[in-house]
């Protein structure tokens, strides 16, 4: 490894400002610039690091395009190669990815190797490379699912798992045979994308995720981010390809992305009616309470804010929900009372006693209370006035039947929504109509 610059330099590196990160960069010296390149773990971002946590069996880096996921990757499999006798698989999109991506690359294997002063032996005929303690990575394709049944291994690195072709059949076969050695692992770094192994991967307990966005490289040129920044920000591409954000949505989602996309539009300066939607949690145990801001205006209905909190007690949650009334100048708060019944209003007067509640109670499933919602946006008169990437994410998840395969034990988030965006449909007094039948 490389020692050939003086550590204090790179603990004031590691404390700098983007700003003066970019500046210090410019004025180094070649020779510099590889020394402190070469110490990888004083600089990266948190995202790029394996989790220190215990236990885990996946390592899932979900990242925007430039964030440096494949010199992470690299920089992981190389240290890991060098104990004795480990087998890596190596597994691309395909087998020429494999090897100009992930070997051959910039921020391959080989050239990372070469600033840590290591010598890999690489055999192109035969698709692998070697450690000097005799350690081997092989590489496969996420094409051809065959070539990953049988093999066993340590360690893997799967790359751009969201383009492989056969990735349900390739993504079983590779974790079937990674059962060699104490700890088998993997790591996946992928742009994401909508899918079901994504999906799944991500709700199981034995995977840990970290991530980051395009402009979180201080290395890629400035003006870069700033085009960049400026063409796609804010859309449904940008947040995907730039931010790393995972946008899945059910099958028959009520809430397709393309839906949510379209329905974007800035708030009106003025309202009709403002109201703060509620979904109190069960337990005060990793629940959600879901808090969301909707207004009325004329014919037009509108999502302003997503004030959810995860864990907080009920006294902190309460005051969350009454500090978005106020913030908002909100007519009432409407809020579910089927867990909690009378004991929800109490909660929360307890935390504002002039505050106004409407409690409420669900007698149809989630999909279907949100149906009509749903109908509400793709007539064009309920709209997003702002991003709202958990929430949406949430609502793309409510499928047709009552499914629910978005991010979570619960829909927290979109049940709140829901619930206020319901409530400002049936009324402008803050009471519900009679309907006669």
């Amino acid at each position: 490894m490389m020692h050939d610059i003086p550590r204090r330099m790179i603990e004031r590196v590691a404390k700098m400002s983007d700003e003066e990160h970019r500046v210090f960069i410019g004025k180094c010296s070649v020779r510099t610039l590889l020394a402190i390149d070469a110490m990888f773990e004083t600089w990266s971002h948190d995202g790029q690091i394996a989790p220190s946590a215990e236990g885990w069996r996946v390592w899932l880096m979900l990242a925007g395009r430039g964030f440096g996921k494949t010199r992470a990757g690299a920089e992981w499999i190389l240290r890991l190669g060098n104990g004795p006798s480990r087998r890596i698989a190596l597994v691309g999109a395909s087998i020429d990815e494999a090897r100009s991506v992930m070997v051959e690359g910039p921020s391959g294997l080989l050239s990372i190797a070469r600033r840590h002063r290591l010598k890999l032996k690489w055999e192109p005929s035969l698709n692998r490379l070697s450690w000097p303690r005799g350690s081997v990575a092989q590489l496969f394709s996420g094409d051809h699912p065959d070539g990953l049944r049988g093999p066993e291994h340590d360690f893997a690195w799967a790359d751009e798992l969201a383009k492989w072709r056969r990735v349900e059949a390739a993504w079983t076969n590779l974790q079937m045979g990674l059962r060699r050695g104490v700890r088998p692992r993997a790591l996946v770094t992928t742009t994401p994308k909508s899918m079901a192994v994504l999906t799944q991967l991500r709700k199981d307990p034995w995977t840990v995720e970290t991530g980051g966005k395009t402009g979180d490289n201080l290395s890629l040129p400035k003006h870069f981010i700033e085009v960049m920044t400026a063409t796609y920000a804010g859309t449904r591409l940008g947040r995907q390809e730039m931010d790393g954000e995972y946008m899945a949505e059910a099958e028959g989602s009520l809430f397709p992305r393309d839906l949510i996309e379209r329905c974007r539009a800035d708030a009106p300066d003025r309202f009709d009616r403002i109201v703060v939607g509620v979904d109190p949690p069960i337990t005060t145990d990793g629940d959600a309470c879901g808090i969301v801001v909707a207004g009325r205006e004329g014919g037009n209905l509108y999502v302003l804010a997503d004030c959810t909190l995860s864990g907080a007690s009920p006294e902190r949650w309460a005051r969350a929900v009454a500090g978005a009334y106020a913030a908002w100048g909100a007519s009432h708060v409407v809020a579910e009372a089927n867990q909690g019944g009378a004991m929800v209003a109490s909660v929360l007067r307890g935390a504002d006693a002039s505050l106004p509640v409407r409690l409420v109670h669900a007698s149809q499933g989630k999909s279907a209370r949100a149906e009509p919602v749903a109908a509400r946006f793709e007539a064009g008169r309920a709209w997003f006035a702002g991003v709202f990437p958990e929430l949406e994410a949430e609502l793309a998840g409510l499928g047709v039947g009552g499914a629910y395969d978005g991010p979570g034990r619960s829909p927290d988030r979109a049940d709140a929504c829901v619930w206020a965006l319901t409530e400002l449909s049936e009324t402008k007094s803050g009471m519900p109509r009679i309907r006669a039948l």
